[in-house]
């Protein structure tokens, strides 16, 4: 099967979000301001508040479990959203997040991998394509009204290049980002897949540390 990169295009909630953060809404972040295939120019902020980015979802475990917001209530969330099909960005993204695991994983972090393309990645996909990344991450699937409502809410752009002729092999134009949400379920902040591992959990551990401070103390 013939696999097309499409760049990673921001959604543009996501893009409104930054330009909040530069007003002074958060600090530390990188949503990028302007949607582009290059890499994103980041900016810091004071935080005074959080964007409104995530929110309650039911999906399906590639286990076939019954899957909600609430089963991770409790625990930090890293969550990547992507496909199985994907050819450069999503196996980058979840190899970075293996390394990243491997240096840095707390026992309260549950890894997420979101499906974006659900008439392909059932449950037994996903179950195998995640054979070849870190076991902890968990792998999500559902209905497409589902996915459409998770990736609503936790403002991921995503665009099906599909035709008639194309069948089955269509690439996904979607956002590369790992999103880190709180014990509460509250947004933190994002990092781009691409960056390595080390980056990865230098950033975690900032993050969760900081943002706990920052809570304690509000």
């Amino acid at each position: 099967m013939k696999l097309t990169s499409r760049p990673i295009i921001l959604v543009p909630s996501l893009v409104a979000a930054a330009g909040i953060a530069v007003a002074g809404v958060w600090f530390g972040t990188s949503i990028p301001r302007t949607p582009t295939s290059q890499p994103a120019i980041v900016g810091k902020a004071i935080r005074t508040g959080t964007p409104a980015i995530g929110g309650p979802f039911t999906l399906v475990s590639t286990n076939g479990e019954r899957v909600t917001d609430q089963t991770f209530h409790g625990k930090w969330l890293l969550i990547f959203f992507g496909y199985t099909s994907c050819p450069d960005v999503c196996p980058t993204a979840l190899a970075n997040v293996s390394a990243a695991l491997e240096k840095f994983s707390p026992s309260r972090l549950q890894p997420l991998f979101i499906t974006v393309d659900p008439q392909r990645d059932t449950r037994e996909v996903m179950a195998n394509y995640l054979k070849s990344f870190d076991a902890r991450i968990v792998g999500l699937t559902g209905t497409q009204a589902q996915i459409d409502q998770v990736t609503k809410e936790y403002r991921v752009y995503v665009a099906l290049d599909k035709s008639e002729e194309s069948g089955d092999d269509y690439p996904v134009s979607h956002s590369g980002y790992l999103y880190l949400m709180d014990p509460k379920g509250t947004f933190v902040n994002v990092i781009e897949g691409k960056e390595d591992g080390d980056a990865i959990a230098a950033w975690l551990r900032k993050q969760m540390i900081s943002s706990t401070r920052w809570r304690d103390s509000s």
